[in-house]
């Protein structure tokens, strides 16, 4: 009897357990089948998006409203053959001579508004520029900067690299701000000429060489009494001539 008990119970167990791992088996289908359902929409929903921010964007980008700063330079419904070069882009003319005026093809930049000689509205025109680079025209067609550091009293003369730009209204061929290498020029406002006449009149008592701001010279002059007069009339000729000059190496005005 205990036996057969113990068989019927172990049967039940087994039963139960079948029914358990049926049931966990069929609860995991279903899940997997409610989340397929639930994300299908959602991957439709960023398919759509994508294919619509792809080919047709919501939102268009503005344009942009800044004006460009050469416009500053370009007069409005000007004559396109004296508009400034930064106004206009030519094309290169390979075929010039040097030091002859050829005919160069250009166009206006964005938002340059220009006309003929009828008064009508044009985009592509023609100018006559001398055929050189920037480089190597005149000095008065171009500006470059000063230096105050070198000598302009020595032997050989001191140079200095400038940057130098083109005039505005000038043509020419390669970049219109380039370097260069020029005599140093600076000015600290001594004056020959007052330099000359302290010489003259006050050479005797330094007065020449402490304008000049030459203190050690002057002071020698002043307790010398200008090297008895000999040392006076050398400073005249040499300030007159010019190769006495201000002391900090600059020129006389």
């Amino acid at each position: 009897m205990a036996a057969r008990w113990w068989r019927r119970a172990l049967r039940g167990l087994c039963g139960a357990a079948l029914f358990l791992s049926q049931l966990s088996v069929l609860s995991g289908r279903v899940g997997s089948l409610m989340t397929t359902k639930l994300s299908q929409p959602q991957s439709t929903l960023a398919k759509s998006l994508t294919s619509t921010s792809t080919n047709a964007p919501y939102f268009k980008v503005l344009e942009s409203t800044e004006i460009p700063p050469y416009l500053t330079n370009c007069p409005s419904n000007g004559l396109c053959s004296r508009l400034p070069p930064d106004c206009m882009t030519c094309n290169t003319n390979y075929s010039c001579i040097y030091g002859k005026t050829a005919t160069f093809d250009c166009k206006v930049k964005p938002h340059v508004h220009c006309v003929d000689e009828n008064n009508h509205e044009q985009e592509n025109f023609t100018i006559n520029m001398t055929c050189q680079f920037c480089w190597q025209l005149a000095t008065s067609d171009y500006v470059c900067t000063n230096s105050t550091n070198c000598m302009t009293v020595s032997c050989p003369r001191q140079r200095y690299n400038a940057t130098c730009t083109v005039r505005d209204h000038i043509h020419c061929l390669g970049n219109r701000v380039f370097p260069k290498m020029l005599y140093c020029n600076w000015t600290g406002g001594y004056k020959w000429s007052t330099a000359l006449a302290l010489s003259i009149t006050l050479g005797g008592f330094g007065a020449d060489r402490f304008y000049l701001g030459q203190w050690r010279e002057g002071l020698g002059k002043l307790f010398s009494f200008g090297g008895l007069g000999i040392w006076t009339l050398i400073d005249v000729l040499l300030i007159g001539v010019g190769y006495v000059g201000p002391a900090d190496g600059s020129l006389y005005i």
